[in-house]
């Protein structure tokens, strides 16, 4: 069950980083109410989360779901290329995030 809150927490992370440009700092409510339960959403998962998976582990996966789907929105909503190069990486992003969980003794 740990994971699966780890993987919401990543998500939710996704959503608040990727809200944040829409919010024009801060001056936008709606883009502002999304971030803002994005972000509490995300943290409180994460605190959960960590009740059963090492903080080492629990951070890294978090982080790297949140940065792995946040590239993808941009390339995806926001219009950012999508190199070759770029799409290498975040595959070898990705590919780590899962050896992360299969590594984990939880």
């Amino acid at each position: 069950m740990a994971w699966g809150y780890l993987m919401f927490a990543g998500l939710f992370e996704v959503g608040f980083a990727s809200t944040l440009k829409l919010t024009e700092n801060f001056t936008k409510l709606w883009p502002t109410l999304i971030f803002s339960v994005c972000i509490l959403l995300s943290f409180l998962l994460l605190n959960r989360a960590l009740r059963d998976i090492p903080i080492g582990t629990a951070y890294a996966v978090w982080t790297g779901i949140g940065a792995a789907g946040t590239a993808l929105v941009g390339i995806f909503f926001y219009k950012e290329p999508a190199t070759a190069l770029r799409l290498v990486f975040l595959a070898t992003l990705v590919g780590s995030i899962v050896g992360l969980k299969f590594a984990s003794s939880q």
